[in-house]
């Protein structure tokens, strides 16, 4: 029995292929996705996991990763590392630093759910 790919699989597929079967890879994703109902992928809201009364600043990225697991945004992981930089090299106030961590990741989460509605809209009105 085949096992369906991933994502990761598909792209390495992809990137093997000349340019004229890449093309119509891309026709036939295309034929496929217009004759379904598009996939839509519930996010789940953030799990509510209380800030500890003292906590680190790499405690506080292991804590918000958990909380908001369905952000894979790398940008958002970097510019958390960013400011972890800042209280480590240039001594930034932890609390301070969490604070800025958690709006952060806060913002991702919103941003994804802006960007499922929009996604949303658009396929209503493809259809």
């Amino acid at each position: 029995m085949n096992k369906i790919k991933t994502s990761q699989d598909l792209v390495d597929l992809y990137e093997a292929m000349d340019d004229s079967r890449k093309k119509s890879l891309s026709d036939f994703a295309d034929f496929l996705y217009a004759q379904a109902e598009p996939v839509s992928k519930e996010i789940l809201p953030p799990d509510d996991i209380p800030r500890p009364e003292k906590e680190t600043g790499v405690g506080a990225i292991k804590r918000l990763k958990v909380t908001y697991h369905m952000i894979e945004s790398m940008a958002v992981f970097s510019d958390a590392s960013s400011l972890m930089t800042d209280h480590m090299v240039k001594g930034r106030d932890v609390v301070e630093v969490i604070d800025e961590m958690e709006i952060l990741f806060e913002a991702a989460y919103k941003k994804l759910i802006q960007e499922k509605l929009v996604q949303e809209d658009s396929s209503e009105q493809q259809r």
